[in-house]
């Protein structure tokens, strides 16, 4: 079986545009919920530093702004466990249905 025939036939399978749509649109919505924030934040310190300058406690030298800073970070990395959780699992099995039509 030659190489571009095999590729006709998982870009002709309506289960290959449901994976790019899915994929896509998954991708899309981590992205905004890990840059959204990541940009408002960078926003505000430039802006107004003063917001994130309070003091957690009396004596303490942490300001507000490093556990802000820090849950943006860890939630970057939280989603992206998310996105390989769903790729490994249903991106993956669908993947392998569009190869095994595809072989037939």
């Amino acid at each position: 079986m030659s190489q571009p025939n095999i590729q006709a036939r998982i870009r002709s399978n309506p289960r290959f545009a449901e994976l790019v749509g899915k994929r896509t649109r998954f991708a899309i919505i981590l992205s905004l919920v890990v840059l959204v924030p990541y940009y408002s934040f960078m926003f505000l310190i430039s802006t107004q530093p003063q917001l994130f300058a309070t003091k957690i406690s009396d004596g303490s030298v942490l300001t507000i702004g490093w556990p802000i800073a820090a849950l943006i970070i860890i939630g970057g990395w939280l989603l992206t466990g998310v996105y390989i959780s769903r790729a490994n699992g249903e991106f993956d099995s669908i993947t392998q249905e569009i190869l095994k039509e595809a072989g037939k």
